[in-house]
């Protein structure tokens, strides 16, 4: 038994030392898109965390931006985060696809305001805004 928890410990505190690794080296990426990309997860979770609490979005949007969160967290991934590049794409796609969903229910100021990173790329992940949200005629 005792192998098994010095394994566990050894895999943890690897998994522990990595993080710190490209924590420490994301740090040092010159200010640009490649810089804006390393802090998405992190805004992501950030961002949640905040559109989680306000009273303008919905029931259902929480339960989206709840479950994506809780994705991001989960150890269990479809792709192991322990792969370079690819590692962490399906938290990605997770989360873009709340933010999206959330998006078409709640105010684009709302979620600007949650949003922690560079604006312009959550609007690209949002995509245009709707007729309502851009000043035109919506339809009735």
């Amino acid at each position: 038994m005792s192998y098994w928890l010095e394994g566990l410990g050894i895999g943890v505190a690897a998994v522990l030392l990595s993080w710190v690794v490209l924590v420490l080296l994301a740090r040092r990426l010159p200010p640009g898109a490649t810089r804006e990309l390393a802090r998405f997860l992190p805004a992501c979770v950030t961002a949640v965390r905040r559109l989680r609490r306000h009273p303008a979005v919905p029931r259902g949007a929480k339960v989206a931006l709840v479950v994506a969160g809780l994705w991001v967290l989960s150890p269990i991934d479809l792709i192991p985060e322990f792969l370079p590049v690819i590692g962490p794409l399906d938290d990605v796609v997770v989360v873009a696809l709340a933010l999206r969903y959330a998006a078409r229910r709640v105010p684009r100021d709302v979620i600007l305001e949650a949003w922690p990173g560079d604006p312009r790329i959550l609007l690209r992940l949002l995509g245009p805004a709707s007729p309502d949200e851009a000043g035109e005629p919506g339809r009735g």
